[in-house]
């Protein structure tokens, strides 16, 4: 078996640490090098219940996107969540890696899952990165036009479910061919050249203020409409490539956790909420499990 020295070693060559922005904090998050490792599980974001999934299954290494540790702390106390997630991996034996940013930019990574989920073709990304076909975002463009309603269906359907759903500001029926792209946060994007040139933007974690503005200037130059997207559901997609390519690098099983890190629950919306066209369609709600709000 690989120590976790080795499966570290395969982690950077898939995705090298210095593509990592200056504020994140990716790598080693606690774990002993010479450990052996048999069993790598991959997540999301590393919260207790995840941890907890890992020991159980007997993974060696948690691997997570989200860094656990990406702002300071003062304490590790087991009242806390992050105390609690370390104290749960660390008597379980389980390693904790975090891939994030540095995950993102890669040939392969987050944004480039979601562009071929979407399939996207003529991919490109929206800011280069170093290395050649890397970078934040991608744009792309789809093999036939559909409606902007069509593109928000479709990312119903390829997206795992969560309470949020997807948002759009636009017209239903408006036709869609170029597609910008950044899965996770996105909002830094908007006034991108290669976003602004598109017919739509697909991104997560959108604030008031700026969708507001970027809603209003499209209305006033035939700008992309906007499409808002659960972080969460949009960085999943990447994990099973991710563990292919961890388990293709290393030999040793890697699982995906299917647990739902996404924050919300369920959403109530008003009891006559409005269509595109204007009509009411009759009560409404959200849940991913499928119960009634």
């Amino acid at each position: 078996m690989p120590t976790l020295r080795a499966v570290l070693a395969a982690a950077e060559a898939l995705w090298p640490a210095d593509g990592a922005e200056s504020w994140d904090a990716v790598g080693l998050v606690s774990g002993d090098p010479d450990a052996e490792v048999r069993h790598v599980h991959l997540t999301v974001d590393a919260v207790p219940e995840v941890a907890r999934e890992a020991v159980a299954l007997g993974a060696d290494l948690l691997v997570a996107h989200h860094p656990l540790l990406l702002r300071g702390v003062t304490t590790i106390a087991e009242t806390t969540y992050k105390g609690s997630v370390l104290a749960t991996l660390v008597r379980g034996g389980c390693a904790l890696l975090a891939a994030h940013t540095n995950a993102d930019v890669v040939t392969t990574g987050t944004s480039a899952v979601l562009a071929d989920r979407l399939g996207l073709v003529e991919q490109r990304p929206i800011e280069p990165g170093a290395r050649p076909g890397t970078g934040i975002g991608r744009v792309g463009v789809l093999a036939a036009p559909m409606t902007l309603g069509a593109l928000a269906r479709h990312l119903v359907d390829v997206l795992p479910a969560t309470a949020s759903g997807v948002r759009v500001s636009g017209e239903h029926d408006r036709p869609v061919r170029t597609v910008a792209l950044c899965a996770g946060a996105g909002d830094s994007l908007l006034g991108a050249p290669e976003v602004l040139a598109a017919d739509v933007y697909v991104t997560s974690d959108l604030r008031h203020h700026p969708a507001s503005e970027f809603r209003e200037r499209a209305m006033l130059s035939d700008g992309p409409a906007l499409v808002d997207t659960s972080h969460w559901a949009t960085e999943w997609l990447w994990l099973d490539v991710a563990a292919a390519q961890l388990a293709d690098a290393t030999g040793v099983r890697v699982t995906v956790s299917d647990i739902r890190t996404d924050p919300w629950d369920f959403a109530v919306l008003p009891s006559s909420a409005p269509h595109a066209d204007g009509t009411d369609e009759g009560p409404q709600s959200t849940d991913p499990e499928g119960a009634a709000a």
